[in-house]
């Protein structure tokens, strides 16, 4: 049984609106539930509306799908709570937060929360000696305890004037968690270690050998091991993409920092899966400062990279390893042959020069090698290879 796909479409979401600045952000955030497939219904509370008004509100979510008062409907804190598979308060307030956690009901949204068993996703925004107070610490863990999942604040300009961590999350983050919150937990309590993007191996102070690896598999591997309640350490050379929320991680630059990185994580973990694209090489020697070019075109002179996988494999407590093989073309031999000769459990082969398949697109076509005959997959989301990928970590019943 693989695990349930973390997509909204056919989802019921009900959307808490809350009086915080950032509760113009809604609007965008319910469009974006909407393209995900979801159907979604609004509660606002009455400070919410003197930051944005429901007509504005009812515009994105559609006629008859935002709520306000608690006696409008006596019955809508239970039909909408019925209603819902997921609920996302976002903005969350220090006061709406406080009121989860101690059980009140005075307005329509806390009503729903006490009557609503699903998932939970909060999105504080405040100031940030509100968000740091100990009486809003131990009100969050609380509520977090009990099953709540909190896409935390980002660190800059706050709407006060001040700067610190307040900053309600972007919708993009938030999206990704309401989808985390619909996944099944098949991997919790397994500890799995990712690699991700290029490595850069330096010249000199100013230039280096790379590959065109954006790191988007990886962290899409993260981000759904993640989501599958799996422990995650996400080991990564340079990239610009935004860290996934929930996993620790470990940055590193060069071939070298990524085996130590590589071989000291893997130690205890369930599983490896390893996406970065190692540079083969690296110059035999590091010029220092800015080298000159007369040095570099009299010849450079390189020396084969440490073979990360091979290693790991070879541990002594050794997790289970999957590997990833790009190839230009479709002959997935080369990629059985590496599979067998570093001692990786899977190899995922993808053929880069595929314009939908490559580096630095959001889809990829996979073919997973091991275990028996090649399984080809049809292009996809990365994010959806991910989780095929992960569910070679359950086995099937009766395996």
């Amino acid at each position: 049984m693989k695990a349930k796909r973390r997509k909204l479409n056919n989802t019921r979401v009900l959307v808490g609106i809350t009086g915080s600045v950032a509760a113009y952000k809604a609007v965008d955030l319910i469009r974006r539930l909407k393209d995900e497939g979801a159907s979604v219904k609004v509660v606002m509370t009455d400070a919410s509306s003197r930051f944005i008004t429901p007509l504005s509100i009812e515009l994105a979510a559609g006629p008859g799908n935002v709520f306000c008062g608690m006696f409008d409907n006596p019955m809508a804190h239970i039909e909408l709570a019925v209603e819902s598979d997921l609920m996302v308060v976002a903005p969350a307030t220090a006061n709406t937060i406080g009121k989860f956690a101690q059980g009140m009901a005075d307005d329509l949204l806390a009503a729903c929360f006490m009557a609503y068993r699903g998932p939970v996703v909060l999105a504080p925004a405040m100031n940030w000696r509100m968000y740091e107070s100990f009486s809003f610490k131990e009100n969050l863990t609380l509520l977090k305890e009990r099953g709540a999942f909190e896409v935390e604040p980002e660190e800059g300009p706050l709407a006060c004037g001040e700067y610190g961590k307040g900053r309600m999350a972007s919708v993009e983050r938030i999206v990704e968690a309401a989808k985390a919150a619909l996944c099944e937990k098949d991997l919790l309590g397994r500890k799995v270690v990712v690699t991700a993007g290029p490595t850069r191996e330096h010249i000199d102070d100013v230039r280096f050998i790379s590959n065109l690896s954006s790191g988007k598999m990886g962290f899409a591997l993260a981000r759904a091991a993640a989501a599958r309640g799996a422990s995650v350490t996400l080991i990564s050379g340079p990239t610009v993409l935004a860290l996934p929320d929930g996993v620790a991680f470990v940055p590193v630059t060069s071939a070298s920092e990524m085996r130590e990185a590589v071989l000291e994580e893997a130690a205890g973990a369930h599983a490896l899966v390893m996406s970065a694209a190692v540079a083969d090489f690296a110059p035999s020697v590091r010029l220092e400062g800015k080298g000159p070019k007369e040095d570099i075109e009299g010849g450079l002179s390189l020396t084969g990279n440490p073979d990360i996988l091979a290693e790991a494999a070879r541990l002594e407590a050794r997790p289970l390893i999957i590997g990833f093989a790009a190839e230009a073309g479709q002959d997935t031999a080369r990629a059985e042959d590496k599979r067998v000769a570093k001692g990786a459990d899977y190899m995922v082969f993808n053929n880069v020069s595929d314009p939908e398949a490559g580096f630095d697109v959001d889809t990829n076509r996979i073919t997973v090698l091991g275990g028996g005959s090649p399984v080809s997959h049809p292009l996809m989301s990365k994010e959806e290879a991910a989780h095929v990928v992960l569910d070679l970590l359950i086995p099937e019943p009766g395996a």
